[in-house]
């Protein structure tokens, strides 16, 4: 039974206990579905299928209700021969509902529903770029707190070695090894390393905050930060959201091609209107009456001046325009990837030799600890000796996640 129950407790508390983690590609997605501008995508949709519903009701009959009453200065008299005929009001009255409805118009309804249509894509396109360009904010805010989390890593390092070897300096002043006061120098060097702590403590959460908001998601201060190794394919093509762009405005300006050729073609229509007023039709008759016309209309725009001709060889000439673009775009995407890539083999250099310093910094205070245990030294200069090896070791650090910064940059500019 108590074996049951230290289960059950284990199995309660473990959530709570577990450390919460998060990688860089989590908050690509969380930015993506979270950021506000998001919920614009949705908007746009909503938008469109409105704007697709008003288009299509030219489709259906369209009804129309007049009514009038008026009072004329003078009717038409009839000669005397005629006079048996009962003279015309001079009040009339008329109440009529017609309707029309379209026939043919040429494929302009439809091509008006395709122009909307590929107008959404661009529209919805815009916001996913918008969107994408937020991930290079992730990548410095990300690398930003990676960088303070490897910081408080190394610098509980050295506090730890720091405690250890006061330790050893207050062993040696007791037994007259180490000359007396060098344990205060080491004291005021862990002073020191707790102001460290709490700046870093301070920057972490500021950058923690920022992208919290920024995703929509809370973090807290202990969440680790997964610092996975980034891989680049340089001999891969651009697939940025942009070059999408740029082909949905081509099919934007096709498809007003294909609605700006059809708005002159010849519109059929069927109409019917039905009244009732005083006179009907029928002219000589003062009484009201119920009556009704139907037919056929056909519109013809013969000759516009060449308006549509030239309004196409304007949407031609902006698709030049976008052509022009979308190469702009990849020369100076191309710009952007040969510098970051120069950026890259230059601190891969840096950490190159970041190593070899590390390795003889090392060798440098591995000389002073014996020294300063045989009391040939002070703690100054074994404290000088120890930040020098941690400020390399720092430098090493900065340089490593500056290099998973400049490849992660290098992707997004790539659309990886």
């Amino acid at each position: 039974m108590k074996q049951l129950l230290v289960i059950l407790i284990c199995l309660i508390t473990l959530p709570s206990v577990a450390q919460q983690s998060i990688t860089l590609e989590e908050c690509y997605q969380l930015v993506t579905t979270n950021y506000p501008l998001a919920q614009q995508s949705k908007l746009l949709d909503s938008q469109n299928k409105l704007d697709a519903e008003v288009i299509y009701t030219s489709k259906l009959p369209q009804f129309s209700l007049d009514a009038q009453a008026t009072y004329q200065s003078d009717v038409i008299e009839f000669p005397i021969a005629m006079s048996g005929i009962e003279p015309l009001n001079k009040d009339q009255y008329r109440a009529t509902l017609s309707v029309n409805q379209l026939i043919y118009n040429g494929g302009a309804t439809d091509a008006s529903l395709d122009l909307k249509s590929a107008q959404l894509k661009s529209k919805q396109k815009q916001v996913d770029i918008n969107l994408y360009q937020l991930k290079q904010q992730i990548n410095q805010l990300y690398f930003s707190i990676l960088l303070a989390q490897e910081y408080n890593l190394l610098l509980n390092a050295k506090k730890e070695q720091i405690e250890a070897k006061l330790k050893e300096v207050k062993s040696g002043i007791k037994y007259g090894v180490v000359l007396p006061s060098s344990d205060k120098i080491l004291e005021a060097e862990l002073l020191k390393i707790k102001q460290q702590f709490q700046e870093l403590k301070s920057n972490k959460t500021t950058l923690i905050e920022t992208l919290s908001s920024l995703i929509n998601q809370p973090l807290s201060d202990d969440i680790e930060f997964e610092n996975l190794l980034i891989e680049t394919h340089l001999e891969s093509s651009l697939k940025r959201p942009e070059l999408e762009l740029f082909q949905f405005k081509k099919e934007e300006i096709e498809t007003s091609e294909s609605l700006i050729s059809k708005q002159n073609a010849p519109k059929l229509f069927g109409f019917a209107t039905g009244g009732y007023g005083n006179p009907g039709l029928n002219m000589l008759d003062n009484s009201f009456q119920a009556f009704y016309t139907v037919g056929i209309k056909l519109n013809w725009n013969v000759f516009d001046w060449n308006s549509n001709k030239k309004q196409r060889e304007s949407l031609a000439i902006n698709k030049d325009i976008v052509d022009n673009e979308t190469e702009v775009f990849k020369l100076n995407t191309n710009i952007e990837l040969n510098q970051q890539q120069n950026e890259i083999e230059k601190i891969e250099s840096f950490i190159t030799s970041d190593l070899e310093i590390i390795s003889l910094r090392k060798e440098v205070l591995k000389s002073a600890d014996s020294q300063l245990k045989n009391g040939i030294i002070t703690s100054s200069a074994y404290i000088t000796e120890l930040t020098n090896l941690y400020e390399d070791e720092n430098t090493l650090i900065k340089h490593r996640i500056q290099l998973q910064l400049a490849k992660a940059n290098y992707n997004i500019i790539k659309g990886q």
